[in-house]
């Protein structure tokens, strides 16, 4: 890894992002080497594979995340001035905001919320004739993670917020009508919980101490002063997003079980860990985002 081979179309190679992988991987074998420079996205880029590779990732000292999330995906999938874009002990102090929340008993009790509204909606589903897996998955979550993290959900909105979630999700990548539609998403989804923030500061609204939404409405910066309120917004859907996005997992176990159907039986007697084992070789095999 100490010399890197120019790419002889440096200046005019354009590439599709959803086709970056199989490229990177066929300049690899024509080079004959880990590393070498290309562009993609009209960007210079250098493309390595390999341990070695993988270990410079983890230099802090090496990388920064300021600038390096183009603007369409922070208008769409992760939002502006979240965690994702900051750096050192700015970031270090946003991220233990969020690993608060992670702790066992916080985590067994999202599992019991969860475990709760699956066991309704597989009632529901068994009078039914068919179901959409997706949306109804995505509804689903949505419902729990909003109960988990002490966000306030009305029935009759329940199908938007989670059609919203998922819209920013698979904004991601995309262009035109796609993009659009995951940036409104993203626009109501910070309207909406923007306004849940400011009740909370003033009073209006009284959520329990230690859920998600209390915890980032509360949160102090470094200065000591709370976490701006769109900036907030940003936050609390970092936590409620990523868990709607599952749905596009489960949707896929569902299809890899329909394909492989010699496994149904023995995973639900639970031999060997097979649960565990299917849920990372989806992880593996299916793609991670639209």
């Amino acid at each position: 890894m100490t010399t890197i081979p120019k790419d002889k179309n440096f200046d005019s190679s354009l590439i599709l992002l959803r086709d970056g992988y199989e490229f990177i991987q066929k300049k690899r074998q024509k080079l004959g080497t880990d590393i070498f420079r290309t562009r993609l996205m009209l960007k210079k880029t250098i493309c390595m594979s390999g341990k070695e590779a993988a270990e410079v990732f983890y230099d802090n000292e090496k990388f920064q995340r300021k600038g390096a999330t183009p603007k369409r995906v922070q208008k769409t999938l992760f939002g502006q001035k979240g965690v994702q874009t900051l750096d050192n002990s700015a970031h270090r102090q946003r991220k233990e905001m969020f690993m608060s929340l992670m702790k066992p008993d916080s985590l067994r009790g999202f599992l019991e919320i969860q475990k709760s509204y699956w066991e309704t909606y597989i009632g529901k589903w068994e009078n039914e004739e068919q179901i959409i897996l997706f949306n109804e998955a995505q509804e689903l979550l949505c419902r729990a993670v909003c109960s988990w993290s002490g966000v306030p959900l009305r029935e009759e909105e329940v199908q938007q917020r989670a059609r919203d979630f998922g819209a920013m999700v698979d904004a991601f990548g995309a262009i035109g009508l796609r993009h659009w539609r995951g940036k409104q998403a993203r626009k109501r989804a910070e309207k909406w919980i923007g306004n849940l923030i400011k009740e909370i500061r003033n009073g209006k609204i009284h959520v329990e101490k230690g859920t998600a939404v209390h915890t980032i409405a509360f949160h102090p910066e470094l200065d000591g002063k709370l976490l701006n309120t769109q900036v907030a917004a940003v936050e609390l859907i970092n936590v409620l997003r990523p868990t709607v996005a599952i749905a596009t997992y489960i949707t896929f176990t569902a299809l890899a079980l329909h394909q492989y159907p010699q496994y149904k039986k023995e995973i639900q007697t639970g031999k060997d860990n097979l649960t565990e084992m299917l849920v990372q070789e989806v992880r593996r095999f299916y793609p991670f985002t639209p």
